[in-house]
């Protein structure tokens, strides 16, 4: 069966070598410190199995056999299908808080899906054959898989092949027949640590002059010559008031390739080898980015939202749910959700299916949306703070509320809106220190803002996208300067179009 259980995926990573580091010690991926992150990952596999949630959480697979398969493994073969993707990840979100995780993987592969297609159609090459036969162990063993992009780039006003230490971007030391040999670093990759496989693409667009970093490929996450250093965010356990968002995490991995061998059928860009495929090192890194911004049009607005309850909920428990600031301050964090999620379902709707059959939703609309939910993402953890007031973050430790000496005085002053009990007060305000001021919060606020690319990033792509000379003609019209007004329908940037605007970068 394609779709596996949490079980069977916990068992593959119990049974996986350790090349995980965490503070100077090697580790396991049954680590403690990584049962947060285990605990998001869980909820994938399990609504996938759940057959209340198998309409949204399951496909139907487009290979030879059409089984059904996780939706975090399905290529995207219609606008109902990018529209799945985004809900599911907008609900799936709402059980554990914040990131669900596994879109990096398949936002990867459905990139990989349409740039090997084109990749071969333009050069004779067979890698989507390999691709293909890729998909296919993926989906039949229910992989769950990093997105490795970000290289560490060293001195940031020069290209790849200009830096003073070659390594400082992922690079191919060796081309040989049966495969490739890669150095270098990859960073800010969320999920590796509980990763069956790590899926490495191009952070940039590639020179002729850089062609030896223009690589992209898969490995089983404890690969030989592969070391992950892993920065853990976790919450304080709790003894006494158990709760869904104290039991999630986070981990990072700054992810090491120390010459590591990549056989031939796991490679899908090797521009050392063949100088030719160098110029499809960024239509891949832009097309993954693009790809991983419209899961954010699903994950960043459930965000929002939890972020909206917990300044509802905390209202209420202030007693203050009826002044005009507060209703203010909630309906700005759900206009911003309500608006970033309209964003990416109109770039659904205008999505472009591509020569492979798998389709790219409309990038100026994506982006737009992920740029106002990186900007805002901030603004909605200090109106969080703002209704909430100093206690979120000085409330003395869970235990000195049980404890025999403390724990009834604790419980007295803790006591605002008579209506609400002293357990249910503690709850609250336990729950939103969790969501705003731990070390797990300070994570996802960055990611919010970073993820997927930064809001500078964001305001790149669209304005590279954007003709602006047919908008300017409204202007001439209006202003007297030109005497006709064409009609003017923004057009959507198709993948044909965005294929010949990387080849002729």
């Amino acid at each position: 069966m394609a779709i596996k259980s949490y079980e069977e995926y916990y068992s593959r990573l119990a049974g996986m070598k350790r090349n995980i580091y965490m503070g100077g010690e090697k580790v396991s991926r049954t680590d403690e410190r990584l049962a947060g992150q285990l605990r998001v990952i869980r909820e994938t596999y399990d609504r996938a199995n759940d057959a209340d949630w198998a309409d949204l959480c399951t496909a139907t697979s487009h290979l030879p056999g059409n089984d059904r398969v996780s939706r975090f493994t399905h290529i995207h073969q219609s606008v109902d299908d990018l529209l799945k993707k985004q809900m599911v990840t907008r609900l799936l979100c709402h059980r554990v808080g914040g990131c669900i995780m596994r879109c990096m993987g398949i936002d990867v592969m459905n990139a990989l899906s349409v740039v090997t297609y084109e990749m071969d159609q333009a050069l004779g090459t067979a890698t989507n054959e390999s691709f293909l036969s890729y998909l296919k162990y993926w989906q039949d063993n229910d992989i769950c898989a990093n997105c490795a992009q970000t290289d560490t780039k060293g001195d940031r006003l020069k290209r790849p092949h200009q830096q003073v230490d070659p390594d400082l971007y992922l690079r191919i030391v060796e081309s040989r027949p049966d495969g490739i040999v890669v150095r270098g670093c990859k960073v800010d990759n969320t999920t590796a640590p509980v990763s069956d496989e790590i899926i490495a693409v191009p952070t940039r667009f590639m020179t002729e002059a850089d062609n030896e970093y223009a690589v992209a490929f898969a490995v089983p996450a404890d690969w030989d010559g592969v070391k992950m250093l892993v920065r853990p965010a976790y919450h304080h356990r709790r003894k006494h008031l158990p709760a869904p968002i104290a039991d999630i995490g986070d981990a990072e991995s700054y992810t090491i390739f120390d010459d590591v061998f990549v056989p031939r059928e796991r490679v899908f860009l090797d521009g050392k080898g063949d100088p030719r495929q160098t110029p499809f090192a960024g239509f891949l890194a832009l097309l993954f980015a693009h790809y991983h911004r419209h899961s954010y049009t699903g994950c960043k607005p459930a965000t929002s939202e939890v972020l909206a309850s917990a300044a509802a909920l905390v209202s209420e428990y202030n007693g203050i749910q009826r002044e005009d600031h507060v209703r203010d301050k909630i309906s700005h964090i759900i206009g911003v959700a309500e608006l970033v999620f309209a964003a990416g379902q109109m770039s659904a709707y205008r999505a472009e299916r591509s020569a492979s059959g798998t389709y790219i939703p409309d990038e100026i609309l994506t982006n737009a949306g992920r740029r106002l939910a990186g900007e805002e993402i901030y603004n909605e953890y200090r109106i969080v703070a703002d209704l909430a007031g100093g206690l979120c973050a000085t409330m003395p430790f869970e235990e000195d509320f049980f404890a025999p000496e403390t724990g009834e005085l604790a419980n007295k002053y803790l006591m605002r809106n008579p209506q609400v009990s002293p357990e249910e007060q503690h709850r609250c305000f336990r729950g939103i220190e969790n969501l705003i001021v731990s070390e797990q919060s300070g994570v996802m606020q960055v990611a919010g803002l970073h993820g997927g690319g930064s809001p500078q990033m964001e305001t790149i792509t669209m304005m590279s996208r954007y003709d602006l000379e047919p908008l300017k003609g409204i202007a001439k019209y209006l202003f007297g300067i030109q005497d006709a007004l064409p009609r003017y329908d923004r057009p959507t940037v198709t993948p044909r179009k965005m294929l010949e605007r990387f080849r002729s970068t």
